[in-house]
């Protein structure tokens, strides 16, 4: 604030300055006024001459200034110099007012500036109002010494108490935006003083009412930091646990190898060993699926318009060598036609692979998965169907958590799947749902069936157009 009150400062003189040399000029040009207004009363018209009865004393009294010089003059109608300085400039040619006011101008005389009141005074005010009339011209001027110094005299009276009043208003706001701020300064220490682990809320009572909702977004921001946090952290923690048991398997087994001199035990170990390393291969990449599906930018920043039923059907032709390798018929049921959806195709591929894989992995030999895409309301579904042994009602809300496997369930897995399933359904806001396998007649294999509902696809903006 000092830097706009020191140039705001100059500009408050310059102001007063030209105020007040508008306050000096007016007593000065109401004498110059009167002044013009006695002289006009003795100007006449005597046979056709113009004459002025202006004593010798009455000029004296009109040029006794100690400081200025006072001209005057008297004209007559053909701008002939009846009486009074000679020199003095007339009035501009086209001043066309000449209504016996008062008028004034600034001029200059010997090269000193003037102030000129003057008035056209009628020569024939009682005579035939039809008539031209006869107009005699009377100016009084002075220099403007006096008004200069009582301008310098307001200016003086006015700047000088600000050179008092400045340096006081100064420490004034100096103060007051000391004490202001100090309750951010003491803020500002506090937060440096935290450990950087410290993710607590910041107390807002101890903060200045104006910053309050400051302090409120960032508590919001710090409590979705230490949410993040530790949800990376407990992901960090059940992978490295879930890492163990392959890891501790390829040792085992390559140790077995190695103590091994039977060929045939050296070969069924290496078979375990490249089990564990596959085992160990697919949960790496299940992790790194599940941490590119959590960092994925959200509310559709990344989303696109795609056909749905032309992805599914690329990502089961995918799978169907896998399919017979587990003995199982994969099929696909077609919209007959293209449904849209708002979508990204790499992490919607994503999450068929998962449905289709984990269909395959429970569902016996002999069995089926059936992958459809069809419309229903006006909404896009995504269904995987399998004839497996089904999940019960109250364990379907828990099967899409990380690493949660259902007891009993002796297919290879490492029950990150579906967690990534519900991350990438979330983040195309679709709804996920789990039934049993309404075609399925079988009582111990009652199969089951996922259900993806997309919301409707954007509808474009064409305001442009």
């Amino acid at each position: 604030m000092l830097a706009p009150l020191l140039l705001l400062w100059p500009m408050s003189i310059a102001i007063t300055y030209l105020v007040a040399k508008s306050i000096a000029n007016q007593p000065f040009d109401h004498a110059l006024e009167d002044s013009v207004t006695v002289l006009a009363q003795q100007v006449k018209e005597v046979g056709g001459k113009v004459t002025a009865r202006l004593p010798g004393s009455a000029r004296d009294i009109l040029r006794a200034d100690d400081v200025d010089s006072v001209y005057f003059q008297i004209s007559g109608p053909q701008g002939d110099v009846v009486d009074g300085d000679r020199d003095l400039p007339q009035p501009p040619p086209d001043d066309a007012e000449r209504s016996g006011r008062v008028h004034f101008r600034n001029a200059s005389l010997h090269g000193a500036p003037l102030r000129v009141a003057y008035a056209w005074v009628n020569l024939q005010p009682l005579l035939d109002p039809n008539a031209e009339p006869r107009l005699a011209l009377v100016q009084v001027a002075e220099t403007l010494d006096k008004r200069a110094r009582l301008a310098n005299e307001i200016i003086k009276g006015v700047i000088l108490p600000q050179f008092i009043i400045l340096p006081v208003i100064l420490a004034l706001v100096w103060f007051a935006l000391s004490r202001g701020l100090s309750p951010l300064a003491q803020l500002q220490e506090r937060i440096r003083a935290r450990p950087p682990d410290d993710l607590s809320p910041i107390d807002s009572r101890q903060v200045p009412e104006e910053i309050s909702p400051l302090v409120g977004s960032l508590n919001d921001m710090l409590a979705r930091v230490a949410h993040t946090i530790d949800a990376q952290k407990r992901f960090i923690a059940d992978a490295a646990h879930q890492m163990k048991t392959p890891l501790a398997g390829m040792r085992m087994q390559s140790e077995l190898a190695l103590r091994q001199v039977d060929p045939g035990e050296i070969h069924r170990s290496l078979e375990q060993l490249a089990k564990s390393s596959e085992s160990a291969t697919r949960l790496v990449n299940q992790l790194l699926a599940l941490a590119r599906a959590e960092n994925q930018p959200h509310a559709g920043a990344a989303l696109a318009p795609l056909d749905l039923a032309a992805l599914a059907r690329s990502v089961v032709l995918d799978w169907v060598p896998a399919s017979f390798a587990h003995d199982i018929d994969l099929g696909y049921e077609d919209p007959d036609g293209e449904l849209a959806v708002d979508g990204s195709a790499i992490m919607l591929r994503e999450l068929l692979s998962n449905l289709i894989d984990n269909a395959l992995r429970y569902t016996p030999a002999q069995g089926s998965v059936t992958v459809r895409v069809r419309a229903s309301s006006g909404l896009a579904l995504l269904e995987v169907e399998d004839t497996g042994p089904g999940i019960a009602p109250g364990e379907r809300p828990r099967v899409f958590e990380r690493f949660y496997r259902i007891l009993g369930s002796n297919a290879p897995g490492s029950g990150l799947g579906l967690a990534i399933v519900r991350e990438i359904a979330q983040q195309h806001g679709a709804d996920i749902d789990i039934f049993n396998n309404p075609r399925s007649t079988h009582k111990k294999f009652p199969g089951s069936l996922f259900r993806l509902t997309f919301p409707p696809p954007a509808v474009p903006d064409n305001d442009a157009d």
